[in-house]
Order: C-alpha cells, then structure tokens, then sequence
C-alpha cells in the first residue's frame, strides 16, 4: 500500500490540508497526514479534547455551515468528511448538502483552493437491479431521499469547482468496529435472504488510505473526477453471509422464497481505485483479516 512521504518545507507551494469533519474516517485521515509531517487542520464541533488528534495536527473548532473566508482562506486543499446527526433525510440535506453549498458559495474568494474532496457514497446510484456500474456511469436518481440530497452535493461543487472537485464514493464500509455483517451471521435464527442481492465492500482502513492518496496527488498524475472506493469483488448478501457463518460455525442462512437468477437487487461496482492503494482487495481478504482480531 502506498505510503505518505514526508514534507518537503523548503517548497512553498506544499500543500496545506483541511479536513472538514473528525468522526471515524475524517479523524484517520487528519492523523495520518500529521503523522507524516503535513501541515493539517482538524474541523470539528466539538472542543479538542473531544477527538484523538495527534498532536502535530492543527484543529478548528467550528460549524463548517458558517465557516468565512478568513478561517479556510490559507489552505489550498479541503477534504469534507461529515455525517448527519441522525439518519433522517433532513439531517442529510442540513449536513451533507448544506456544507456544500457553503462551500460552494466562497468559491470565488479562495483562490488558493485547488482541490475540495468531498466523500459521498455509492448509494447516489438509483441503480438497483444488480447492474454493473463504472466510473462512466451517470448515476440515475436514487429512491432513499437522502441519497438525493448527497448527489446534489456532489452536483453544487462540481459546477462551483469544475476540475478542482473530486468525489470520492464509498461503498459499504467494514472494519475491525465496523461489524454489523459479523453479528448478523453469528445469529442462530436467521432472517431469510434473497440469493441475488448484490453488494459491494471496502475496509475502512482502504478507505483512508484513498482519501489520503487522492488529496496527495499532483496535478498531471491522473486524478480521476470520481473514485468508486470499493473493492475488486462484488458480492452477494447471502454468499458473504454463508461465508461468515462458516467461519464462525454458525447456522447457514436461509434463501428467500420466490428469488433466484431473475430477481436482482442492488448494483455491482467495478473498482477504479490502483491496486497498490488497498490492502485488502477483496471482501474475503479484509474478513478474514478482522475474524483474526476478534
């Protein structure tokens, strides 16, 4: 996996990185570039101490909705990492939505900006009778009101950042705290499942690594305008969940009745992400991984 090199001082023009957002991923993200001598800042809520920042980290306390020109105007790349409050659709619109719209409308008084990341998610894609989806494919209008309201934001920066915009779209994420599929298979009485209902994994610890590569990439070095951050391997619920229940020898799930090879759901991505950026490129590499730890 690729690594972060260290900071060359001497270059004016290295990079000065915001890191909208210190839940989960955002936190990794802000201490894996301090951890490599890069000039980041932190922006949460909440006070400090309330995050495990490393301490060559820069912090913000603020709400990223009222953020001025004056508080981001020295940093020349953004990375929004956030997360509603609660799961309603509102929260999405308020959060997701309305951070990029505020950062969309200081636009023309960051000059200095060249690049905002903003981490949305593959469920953008209205797609969901098992097709396969690429980095080419316009995602069609998602049913889940609070899917929509993430592709408008990825909408509101591409029209207000054009080439400096760069989305990044997560697929379902897992990690080592990260377990709802290792519980579900580890329950004796199961939930009947449909036999095609596809998904798509990628282990929290890629998804860093991604977000880290992407902000460091130079102009010319092939930034792509959107990353499906997922693995090499699509997967069926009841395939992973068979799996999982084998390894933890537990009971084996059960087939919903009335679906076979002609009842399709979810979608199938096809990774755009270098291989030398995972570490785990698929989802039996990464589960197995965890099933060690626990």
């Amino acid at each position: 996996m690729s690594q972060v090199s260290s900071v060359n001082s001497s270059n004016p023009k290295s990079p000065n990185f915001l890191i909208i957002g210190q839940g989960d991923i955002g936190l990794k993200v802000t201490n894996t570039l301090a951890k490599a001598q890069k000039p980041v800042t932190g922006l949460a809520r909440r006070e400090r101490q309330a995050y495990d920042l490393n301490e060559h980290a820069h912090f913000l306390q603020a709400d990223a909705l009222k953020l001025t020109v004056e508080q981001i105007q020295d940093f020349t790349h953004i990375a929004i990492i956030v997360a509603p409050n609660n799961y309603d659709a509102e929260n999405y619109k308020n959060t997701y939505l309305g951070i990029a719209q505020h950062i969309a409308r200081l636009q023309n008084q960051l000059p200095q900006l060249t690049r905002v990341v903003f981490i949305s998610s593959t469920g953008v894609y209205g797609q969901d009778e098992g097709q396969w989806i690429d980095e080419t494919v316009e995602p069609q209008l998602p049913k889940r009101e609070a899917s929509q309201y993430i592709l408008q934001a990825e909408q509101v920066l591409q029209q207000a950042y054009g080439e400096r915009a760069v989305i990044i779209r997560p697929s379902g994420i897992y990690g080592e705290q990260r377990l709802m599929r290792v519980r579900k298979a580890r329950e004796q009485q199961k939930e009947p499942i449909p036999l095609y209902d596809w998904t798509n994994r990628i282990m929290d610890s890629d998804l860093v690594n991604i977000i880290i590569q992407v902000l460091m990439l130079e102009e010319g070095d092939g930034l792509k305008p959107v990353y499906l951050a997922t693995d090499y391997a699509p997967v069926t619920s009841f395939e992973i969940t068979t799996w999982l229940a084998e390894q933890l020898n537990s009971t084996a799930p059960i087939a919903k009745p009335g679906t076979d090879g002609h009842n399709l759901s979810g979608k199938r991505l096809h990774s755009n992400i270098p291989r030398d950026w995972l570490q785990f490129p698929d989802w039996q590499s990464g589960y197995s991984y965890i099933l060690k730890s626990i």
